[in-house]
């Protein structure tokens, strides 16, 4: 096994796909900061009536990444790119069912990153940003995996651009060209909506 975490990392995850079983089990404890950074991330535990909490969200993050075992993994950053759109998966599902369960409660609108705390008044938000998001993948799907990786996945501009392979100067650009995008969507539902922050 190479010595290099990232390596290490890597090599687990092929041979999970290749059928080693076992390789999930001594995968957990090398991912699992990253995953909880990525789950804390993804909820910004703003306020204190948050319904999901970090290991309620990597639990289930997990629970799902088992079910991928033949995904082909080509690297530490294809996973932990999966896993951020996995978690982001389950916050809008989470935020679909409050917002079924208070539909027309008033939920005041707040800023693209204020919306990652998934209680039932900022369920309306996070759904309205990922149907934001994904109509900006429909346009660019590169830009929809900058915002992805970089809200969800609190992913910095250089891991993201690892991630994609891309340049750090085309992540910045899509980054900022995202950003105001998602913004004008976000602005047309509610006028006085807050934009995206950083």
């Amino acid at each position: 096994m190479p010595s290099d975490p990232r390596q290490e990392i890597t090599a687990l995850l092929q041979a999970w796909s290749g059928g080693d079983e076992a390789a999930f089990e001594r995968l957990v404890p090398l991912v699992d900061g990253e995953l909880r950074r990525i789950a804390r991330r993804c909820l910004e535990a703003r306020r204190p009536e948050a319904t999901l909490e970090t290991t309620s969200l990597m639990n289930q993050a997990y629970v799902r990444l088992i079910d991928l075992n033949q995904a082909g993994w080509r690297d530490r950053a294809h996973f932990f790119a999966l896993c951020t759109r996995i978690m982001r998966g389950i916050l809008v599902d989470h935020a679909r069912a409050h917002r079924r369960q208070k539909r027309g409660a008033g939920a005041a609108h707040v800023s693209l990153d204020q919306a990652t705390v998934v209680s039932p008044e900022r369920a309306a938000d996070l759904v309205a940003i990922d149907d934001a998001l994904n109509a900006l993948a429909q346009v660019d799907s590169r830009k929809g995996r900058v915002v992805e990786l970089r809200f969800f996945g609190g992913l910095s501009i250089e891991e993201t651009a690892e991630v994609l392979s891309a340049s750090r100067e085309t992540v910045q650009r899509d980054w900022k060209v995202a950003r105001m995008w998602l913004l004008r969507e976000l602005s047309r539902t509610e006028p006085a909506h807050a934009g995206p922050a950083g």
